[in-house]
């Protein structure tokens, strides 16, 4: 049978109510119930008198202090209850006080105190009706049952906070740890684009500083190469603000869908457009060359292995004064080597650089590891590893 439509929007004004409010009217209404046998003095011949009422009082007016002092309010009315009892005028048929203050003792007491009030209680109750005159078997049972019903409802009711209380705590943990992977997988990504910014920026600046510098020495001399200078060029800017484009409309997608889309980047099969590019652009030699069974790799590896090379020659051209460079892939069962060898003028300052740092990352990224330093026949070295096996294919 399901509860009153009234009954539910009732206990919820209740819960949140003033609690001295509440507890002053609860007061009142065990008040109320001690005086029905003045109300109704016809119903019984037990004796009445203004005593045994103001007893009755006592055990009501304590409960105002029952949630503000719950221990010291239990205790003045388990002193009330039985002095009213050995009085007898009137006999408490129901000890409603007594029954409140042992829930209340369950729901938030200390266990020292609430054992204590439970033990008294049944004591009291076996010595009270002792003293009452002829009582009835069930009645034993009656008042025994309130009393353990009362401390049983008690008890549920701090259960029931105590699992309230849990939920909500590990309601706020799980948002504050929601919040810390928001905040961290923000800051990667924008890592990501940093990085990615940053490779085709370089990249593209220091093409376009090569042949801005050698135009110059042509033009008169060699008007042919000065113009495919400054075509090149063009090309070279056309292409970084194309690349840039896709970054941001990345960023713009990624608000608009919340990051679900990303537009394609270039990856492994593009190193031989960057290679030509570069060639191309600066007149670096630069081969590009392969050993084992390529594989699809995930795709966050495939933009590593692009940038990687990408970031490594930017700086041979930059740092190193390189006439060649060579590019090799070496496919192995689990892993992808790539490394970018130069003959110029090897390790400078550029091994501190920000370039270097950013292959480093996107390596560890990716699970795997960079090194750079000088090459076996002089030059530059930069060596990196990355896991290629067909699970790391399968998780992308």
């Amino acid at each position: 049978m399901s509860p009153p439509n009234w009954l539910a929007p009732a206990a919820a004004r209740l819960r949140t109510a003033n609690p001295h409010v509440v507890d002053a009217a609860l007061a009142a209404l065990v008040l109320f119930a001690a005086s029905l046998q003045w109300i109704f003095p016809d119903e019984g011949d037990d004796r009445l008198t203004w005593q045994g009422w103001l007893l009755a009082a006592a055990t009501a007016l304590p409960l105002v202090w029952r949630r503000r002092a719950p221990f010291a309010t239990a205790c003045a009315v388990s002193i009330a209850t039985p002095a009213m009892a050995w009085y007898h005028a009137p006999p408490p048929d129901v000890m409603y006080a007594g029954l409140i203050v042992l829930y209340t003792m369950a729901a938030q007491g200390r266990a020292w105190q609430r054992r204590f009030m439970l033990t008294g209680w049944l004591l009291g109750v076996v010595l009270t009706m002792q003293h009452k005159e002829e009582p009835l078997p069930f009645e034993y049972a009656f008042q025994l049952l309130s009393v353990v019903g009362a401390y049983g409802l008690g008890m549920l009711a701090r259960v029931q906070r105590a699992y309230t209380a849990a939920l909500v705590d590990r309601a706020r943990r799980l948002e504050r740890e929601r919040a810390a992977d928001t905040a961290r997988a923000t800051a990667q990504e924008r890592a990501r684009i940093a990085r990615d910014m940053h490779d085709i920026l370089a990249h593209a600046v220091s093409l376009m500083v090569v042949q801005a510098e050698a135009g110059p020495v042509v033009v008169r001399s060699d008007p042919v190469r000065a113009e495919a200078a400054f075509d090149a060029i063009a090309a070279t800017g056309r292409d970084a603000m194309q690349q840039l484009r896709r970054i941001l409309g990345v960023l713009k997608e990624e608000e608009r869908e919340g990051g679900a889309r990303r537009l394609p980047q270039p990856g492994a099969a593009a190193l031989p457009g960057l290679v030509r590019q570069v060639t191309e652009s600066t007149g670096l030699r630069v081969g590009l060359h392969g050993s084992g069974q390529p594989r699809p790799l995930p795709p966050d590896t495939e933009v590593a292995v692009f940038r990687i090379v990408q970031e490594a020659l930017t700086n041979t051209v930059k740092h190193a004064f390189a006439s060649s460079a060579t590019v090799a892939l070496d496919w192995a069962e689990d892993a992808l080597t790539v490394s970018v060898t130069d003959d110029g003028r090897g390790p400078s300052g550029a091994v501190g650089g920000h370039g270097l740092i950013g292959i480093r990352e996107r390596a560890a990224a990716c699970g795997g590891s960079a090194r750079a330093g000088r090459g076996e026949d002089g030059g530059f070295r930069v060596v990196v590893t990355l896991p290629a096996g067909d699970r790391q294919a399968a998780l992308g």
